[in-house]
């Protein structure tokens, strides 16, 4: 690379330095005037790191390693990352910088294909209005934290008889006279008998903690028929959590860059913060026990779906197939090298996961051995770990508000990353369609986006919003993802041809031997391609109705699960039609002109095309971009 590169990487300096040297917003340091480009390579990083690490880090892979053999779960939780994980990112990474375009105008690509681009974007619009409510839960709750003692930590006004800070026993077993009776724990206590080990019954009960969340922050209705009103307190919180968005976004990359260096690193030093705490509490050492050591189990790696949980979490909790890695890397400089960016990435995503689960599992290790429980009736994963199993447990600490405004500090700053490259990746999307309008309107348009989706998130704030949550989660962030992932890359390495991507790819990375190559040939050529179609029929086969703990939901509610993944993925094959009628030639002759990459496919910038795309048409003289069609696709 080296030497050689320098030459166009001053060229497009120069040449963006003398034509836009005064337009509002752009930067000296900007190779690319027209689309603006990363401040520095810091606020790349971090934000890629803030939309790879999200709350699936903390509340989500504990459990599973927990679940799947302790510590023997990195084995195939390693592997995975290897084999399907670290591939898509790098390719996604590679394939957004290349092109300087977002999801869906990247897929000049291979325009038989655009349809995918369209479905990531949508599917993280879906996941954008529920994602912000989670977000927040959290601000309710740190706001909360904000008393002399936690609105959760006893059973006051709103509990009913249920509820109860230690397990209540019914009945058991004792000796009287000689012999062995069966008889309720109140004549027991006042025969000052004792009850045999193993035979205590208990009555059922709720800790207040449990209780505050579903009486209190979410006043939870029966079920998805009972959408109830809206909670006003959560209403305000999801439109606070929408006014920090839109505050940080309101430069594009320019501002959210800075923002990252904050929300993407102050949440490590909690975690850090929160593990030194938990290490030096009571019973710290059986939780983490049950994580990572006593119950590491190497048998586990015979069963299936413990391989099937490790290749799903590192798919969710990299990120990849939503568009935002490839939105977000759209704004590299051409000569980035994206290659050590994916791993440097991909290594910490995972690093963070099981240092988490340290700081997790040492405080509900102390809350089992307070309450007098096994470790296992503690544990917990998504929302029942954040918002009531890890309250519980910061509850029994001395100054228990300031480790409850730090958890819940943590949770918000984790989500607001990823939310951040959620909105950027719609507004990438806009701008690629757009161009000129959002170069002058980009502050009013990301503030209108915004405000939408404020609006459609409030059914999620209603009585029943934890069933809407719960329901969009279960369907859209999933199956679309899989499907889109498996087009992707099968359109990429199969039809536009991976040999020929690789070539791009070192474009920008510089020449590099067939050595190199060679893992990544293995990975995207077969490997990553079958595990992907693994898991896509895995989670078909294996499909269950929606639940919320023991609800269930109704049957037009699951319909509606379906109509809404329906309308994420259609687009594929709609698109694709689309894209069929409007080519020339015979049947077969259209489909293989949608199959070859569009005339304006290349580097963005004239400067780095080289003699490969020396014939690309400038998308400066190209309005096929700025002037969407009838039906809005767009090269």
């Amino acid at each position: 690379m080296g030497m050689l590169s320098l030459p166009g990487f001053l060229s497009c300096g120069k040449k963006k330095d003398f034509s836009l040297s005064n337009e509002k917003g752009a930067s000296d340091s900007d190779e690319n005037a027209e689309r603006g480009n990363w401040s520095n390579k810091g606020d790349y990083l971090l934000s890629m790191v803030g939309y790879a690490v999200g709350l699936g880090n903390v509340w989500r892979f504990p459990y599973l390693t927990y679940q799947n053999g302790g510590g023997a779960f990195l084995i195939p939780y390693t592997l995975m990352l290897a084999l399907a994980g670290l591939p898509l990112f790098f390719m996604e990474c590679s394939l957004g910088q290349f092109a300087s375009l977002g999801p869906i105008s990247v897929w000049r690509i291979l325009p038989l294909f655009q349809g995918v681009g369209i479905t990531m974007v949508i599917i993280s619009t879906f996941v954008a209005i529920y994602y912000n409510v989670i977000i927040a839960y959290a601000l309710y709750y740190l706001f909360a934290s904000f008393q002399k003692v936690l609105p959760w930590s006893d059973c006051y006004s709103w509990a009913d008889e249920f509820c109860s800070k230690t397990r209540l026993v019914s009945d058991c077993n004792a000796t009287l006279d000689g012999e062995i009776i069966h008889a309720n724990y109140s004549f027991i206590t006042s025969n000052n008998l004792t009850c045999m080990n193993g035979t205590m019954n208990y009555k059922p009960a709720q800790f207040p903690s449990e209780q505050y969340w579903n009486k209190v922050t979410l006043q939870r209705s029966s079920g998805l028929d009972e959408t109830g009103n809206i909670v006003w307190y959560l209403a305000l919180c999801l439109l606070l959590s929408w006014i920090i968005i839109a505050a940080a976004l309101f430069k594009g990359i320019k501002s959210s860059g800075k923002v990252v260096y904050f929300t993407a690193l102050f949440p490590y030093v909690i975690l850090l913060i929160l593990l030194v705490r938990g290490a030096t509490l009571e019973g710290a050492r059986d939780g983490i026990e049950y994580y990572i050591g006593r119950q590491s189990n190497i048998t586990k790696l015979m069963e299936a779906e413990v391989w099937k949980d490790a290749a799903t979490q590192i798919f969710y909790s990299l990120s990849v197939a939503w568009g935002g890695l490839v939105a977000l890397s759209s704004y590299n400089k051409f000569h980035n090298n994206c290659y050590s960016d994916a791993i440097l990435v991909c290594v910490t995503n995972c690093v963070t996961s099981i240092f988490a689960g340290f700081a997790i599992f040492s405080i509900l290790g102390h809350m089992a051995f307070v309450s007098e429980r096994p470790v296992s009736e503690v544990v917990d994963s998504g929302f029942d770990l954040a918002f009531v199993a890890y309250p519980e447990a910061l509850s029994k600490l001395p100054v228990s508000p300031l480790w409850s405004f730090l958890f819940f500090f943590m949770l918000l700053l984790l989500g607001l990353d990823s939310q951040f490259a959620t909105i950027e990746t719609i507004t990438t999307t806009i701008h690629d369609i757009y161009p000129e309008v959002m170069k002058k309107l980009r502050i009013p348009i990301t503030l209108g986006v915004c405000i939408l989706l404020f609006f459609l998130g409030l059914i999620c704030v209603t009585q029943a919003g934890i069933y809407w949550v719960n329901l969009i989660d279960h369907f859209c962030a999933g199956w679309g993802i899989l499907i889109a992932a498996v087009l992707e890359i099968i359109g990429i390495i199969y039809i536009y041809g991976g040999n020929r991507f690789i070539e791009d790819i070192e474009m920008m990375i510089g020449k590099k031997s067939s050595l190199f190559w060679l893992w990544w040939r293995m990975c995207w050529f077969f490997i990553t391609p079958v595990l992907l179609m693994a898991i896509l029929i895995w989670s078909l086969v294996t499909f269950s109705t929606p639940t919320y703990g023991s609800v269930l939901y109704p049957t037009w509610g699951t319909a509606v699960g379906w109509c809404m993944i329906i309308f994420c993925v259609i687009w594929i094959p709609i698109v694709a039609i689309q894209k069929i009628v409007k080519a020339e030639g015979n049947l077969c002759q259209r489909i293989v002109s949608c199959c070859r990459p569009a005339a304006n496919w290349g580097p963005y910038l004239e400067c780095h095309r080289g003699e490969r795309y020396s014939h690309i048409v400038d998308p400066k003289k190209e309005k096929e971009h700025e002037i969407p069609t009838v039906s809005g696709f767009i090269y």
